[in-house]
């Protein structure tokens, strides 16, 4: 084997080359100016392919975790296997994070461990939801909530409990579908007044919902869009006019992905896998997402090969 040294970055190979504050300090300045767009991700491939597709960042939704793992988002997943999971997936980006953190992982000094842990791993912000525990998927019925005081002492704890004054506290309310669009926002400017840097109004119905919701509250506001959902589809450009500052599409890409899977095992089961390959990643993309050539600097013998178009 043969070792050049000459020019070797890892830390930008293996972990990007920019710092967890610097991601955190990028996103507070763009929601000054910009509607951004959060994607899910479910793999730190899908996360560089967010990146490379120009994004604004990263997502780690709470039902991709919990699906991943074969699991129905009811609360089953841990404080630590979220945070593990969101630092895989979040880690090889130089995009900004979003951490769905449900309803903290239990209550006011859960809250203050929670915050700790998804900021140790490198996350520049989180959501906490007010409902009760166990939750239920936003755009599910028959959810309950926690009472306003209850989540007010929870954003005031996860407020107190950061060390990066960047590290944002997003609080999400669950009320419109159990007390009403105008509690909904009469409880959203509690969590402003508590200390919460941004709302995130969960399964808003229309966009004069979300209309609403922006004329009510001048603080920076979180969009869902996810898919078949109590919301329905509204576009990019929309938030953009209403000035929304964040819009996540949490589970599209881990949706596209079973749907392809499912569909590919169908053409397998009948005996039909070169009808797949132009539905496949060819191995030379693969390795270019990989950036397998880079490692020629650690050992030229890592890549002697080529590869050409169709494969």
């Amino acid at each position: 084997m043969l070792f050049i040294f000459k020019g070797l970055n890892l830390k930008e190979m293996i972990f990007k080359n920019v710092t967890a504050k610097e991601k955190r300090k990028k996103l507070k300045e763009s929601l000054e100016s910009s509607c951004l767009r959060f994607i899910g991700s479910f793999s730190p491939l899908v996360s560089r392919m967010i990146e490379e597709k120009n994004f604004d960042g990263i997502y780690v939704s709470g039902a991709i975790v919990s699906s991943f793992k074969g699991w129905p988002d009811v609360g089953l997943t841990t404080l630590m296997e979220v945070a593990e999971k969101a630092e895989e997936l979040t880690k090889q980006s130089k995009l900004p994070s979003i951490v769905d953190v449900d309803t903290g992982f239990g209550d006011i000094v859960n809250v203050a461990r929670t915050v700790y842990e998804f900021e140790s791993k490198g996350l520049s912000a989180c959501h906490m939801e007010d409902q009760v525990f166990p939750k239920r998927c936003g755009h599910l019925d028959k959810k309950n909530l926690i009472s306003t005081k209850e989540m007010i002492l929870k954003i005031q704890t996860a407020v107190k409990a950061r060390k990066d004054k960047n590290f944002l506290i997003i609080a999400r309310t669950d009320a419109r579908a159990i007390e009403g669009l105008e509690e909904a926002v009469k409880r959203a400017k509690s969590y402003v007044l508590a200390g919460a840097d941004m709302i995130f109004p969960e399964a808003l119905q229309s966009v004069e919902e979300f209309e609403f919701f922006r004329s009510n509250l001048s603080v920076p506001l979180m969009a869902n869009m996810t898919e078949f959902g109590k919301t329905d589809i509204i576009s990019y450009k929309t938030f953009k006019e209403l000035k929304y500052n964040v819009v996540i599409y949490p589970v599209s890409t881990w949706r596209l992905a079973l749907k392809a899977v499912d569909q590919g095992l169908d053409l397998l089961f009948q005996d039909q896998q070169r009808n797949l390959l132009s539905k496949m990643q060819t191995r030379k993309e693969l390795y270019e997402l990989l950036k397998y050539e880079d490692y020629k600097l650690f050992d030229k013998e890592l890549y002697n090969f080529s590869l050409n178009n169709k494969k």
